[in-house]
């Protein structure tokens, strides 16, 4: 199948691996962290914030958007890009994931069927349906209808997810009517089952898709299976396409990914964390609700060289900006956390570059150390 976008493989460190996406609206260095901008808008940031802390690429919701304002509507304003004043690359997951976790949803090999969350109404997205969806956004990567497994799950559940998965992706290619400007990826499920996620990686590998991502990853395994199930599965993917890991996550789960040789990654985990006070710094995270920080003249990291850490504010002002319930409370700590992500993708990707992504991780980590919020 020819790709609308290409993938430059430029250094490899082990697993690790630096490369060069190009899309029809820009190049995005990888190893690369897409920021999570569900409803067209990246939460408590504009566009230019979101581009200066080194952001490439935005990831929006299908499911959300075909909702409310509908992707007719965002179609007729110029597509996604224009509508939500983003000119960079822009990718859409199929929705399944949001559809998924909603009460009392029904699943059939057609598709999926639901309660519409904004009227209540009876509503279905199938295979063909979320790529249209997909196709009128106009993002330069849209993703797969797949079943994404709950976990835990027994292996009879995830091997009929790996069923359906296959069974939609190539509903979703004969679907798919932008294949010129829109590249399709795919996605390998399989939930903890070793030889499920092998089976379901091979016949997507065989449909030569422009991508591929590792799905179900992130619905509650931990970091260990995190690593078990990706350090098994990336492997088996084509070394010239662009791997992504989808929902992922911790600065922890994010190191131990790249080692694997994974490409992308999204989360709404740095701006989620950040208006809930909590923000990551070099030595792990902190929340700055705490008392402790009430009197604290120091930036939030010394080390980060955002705006909310170089522009005079200090985490006693945050202190009070979030007990006083004030907006840029979620603005600065957003701009920090996204700013300390990217920060952490240029390094990663400089020591893969230079050789010494292991000696890098290995560093970052003793320094990091996954802490809890203190």
């Amino acid at each position: 199948m020819a790709a609308p976008l290409r993938f430059d493989l430029q250094h490899r460190d082990g697993a690790a691996r630096a490369g060069r996406l190009t899309t029809p609206h820009g190049e995005v260095a990888t190893p690369a962290f897409m920021v999570v901008g569900t409803q067209a808008a990246v939460r408590a940031m504009t566009p230019t914030q979101v581009r200066e802390v080194g952001t490439q690429v935005v990831l929006a919701n299908t499911y959300h958007l075909a909702l409310r304002p509908g992707e007719a509507l965002v179609e007729k304003m110029g597509g996604l890009h224009a509508f939500m004043g983003w000119d960079g690359p822009i990718l859409t997951d199929s929705g399944g994931f949001q559809v998924f976790s909603l009460p009392g949803v029904e699943i059939s090999d057609r598709g999926v069927r639901f309660k519409n969350e904004v009227d209540g109404s009876a509503m279905e997205i199938t295979p063909e349906r979320s790529i249209a969806i997909q196709n009128a956004l106009g993002a330069d990567i849209i993703m797969a209808f797949d079943e994404c497994t709950p976990y835990p799950a027994a292996e009879p559940l995830a091997r009929t997810g790996v069923r359906r998965t296959l069974s939609w992706i190539e509903r979703c290619m004969k679907a798919h009517a932008r294949t010129k400007d829109q590249a399709l990826f795919g996605i390998v499920q399989g939930s903890t089952f070793e030889h499920l996620r092998a089976s379901c990686a091979e016949a997507l590998v065989a449909l030569d898709l422009p991508g591929y991502a590792i799905g179900g990853v992130s619905v509650g395994e931990g970091h260990e299976l995190l690593c078990r199930i990706t350090s098994h599965t990336a492997p088996l993917l084509p070394e010239h396409k662009p791997r992504y890991l989808m929902g992922v996550g911790l600065p922890e789960d994010l190191i131990a990914s790249i080692g694997y040789g994974i490409d992308l990654f999204d989360c709404v985990i740095p701006t989620r964390y950040a208006r809930s006070a909590t923000v990551f710094t070099r030595r792990g995270r902190i929340r700055l609700t705490n008392r402790r920080y009430r009197r604290d003249g120091y930036p939030i990291d010394p080390s980060c060289d955002c705006h909310a850490c170089t522009g005079g504010f200090t985490r006693a002002y945050l202190h009070h900006l979030f007990a006083a319930n004030e907006i840029l409370s979620a603005i600065l700590a957003s701009v920090h956390n996204v700013r300390f992500y990217q920060r952490l993708m240029e390094e990663a990707r400089e020591a893969i570059q230079g050789g010494w992504f292991e000696s890098w991780r290995e560093s970052f980590t003793a320094e990091y150390g996954g802490a809890s919020p203190k």
